[in-house]
């Protein structure tokens, strides 16, 4: 019997040691607490996944093209898709992740009607994330923009400003610090749940739930097709995950799969 333990023993320790092992980027908040669910479940399924875990937007991309990581699960396409269109990163998207509205927050205000003239709005300072509080204004009539559709937008694109509203443009992991200053920001969910807001209850307004902003699974060209690809897919896709996110968020973070 001992010598049979010892076999048994001897198989699973050569099991693991063939199991493929990836680093995966995350922001942390929210998208690490859900890649720790996407952990256990594909350790399950034979992937080995290492979690890294980065503070702002710039980085995680920066490290999977520069093979640091193997992907990344931090952003949506459109701040992808700015990022290449800058560096020429050979990145792509191979799945889709979480949904969740973005809003904008006030210690000042309960409506976006009570702004008062000249009031500071901060937003954040990369292009997509900036268009995407831009957006939010528009959507709820405070300003208009040249494209109310376009996931490029900034400030020079703002064609009506009743309320001469005086845009702030920080770094998006900052922008929760700046409610105490300004009179409206827009913040990333991420950022907003880490600092203890509820985006469904404590914005002041939010986008809608269909637009652009869908959260990605982002891997370098070259590896798109390889088997842990795919295990990692359905790994994040799986029923676990998706009990978690209800239990967890709350409506907050949806699954988009």
């Amino acid at each position: 019997m001992r010598f049979l333990a010892t076999l048994a023993a001897a198989a699973l320790l050569a099991t693991s040691a063939h199991a493929e092992t990836i680093r995966v980027g995350v922001t942390a908040g929210p998208h690490a607490e859900i890649i720790d669910v996407v952990k256990k479940v594909a350790a399950e399924r034979g992937l080995d996944i290492k979690v890294v875990e980065f503070t702002d937007y710039v980085i995680p991309n920066q490290a999977l093209a520069l093979k640091d990581l193997e992907a990344n699960s931090f952003q949506h396409e459109p701040y992808l898709k700015n990022q290449i269109s800058k560096t020429g990163w050979k990145i792509v998207k191979v799945a889709n992740t979480i949904g969740s509205p973005q809003g904008v927050y006030s210690q000042k205000y309960k409506k976006l009607a009570d702004l008062p003239e000249g009031a500071r709005v901060a937003i954040a300072n990369d292009p997509s994330n900036g268009a995407r509080g831009l957006m939010i204004l528009a959507l709820h009539g405070v300003i208009k923009l040249k494209d109310p559709n376009n996931v490029a937008s900034t400030i020079a694109d703002i064609t009506d400003n009743p309320k001469k509203l005086r845009f702030v443009e920080l770094d998006a992991a900052q922008l929760p610090r700046a409610l105490q200053d300004v009179d409206l920001v827009a913040i990333n969910n991420n950022y907003a749940v880490q600092a203890g807001l509820n985006p469904a209850k404590d914005a002041v307004a939010q986008e809608s739930a269909d637009g652009p902003w869908v959260n990605i699974l982002a891997v370098r060209e070259e590896d798109k097709d390889k088997p842990w690809v795919k295990q990692l897919i359905e790994a994040y896709h799986s029923e676990p995950v998706k009990a978690f996110l209800e239990t967890r968020f709350k409506g907050t973070y949806l699954p988009t799969w």
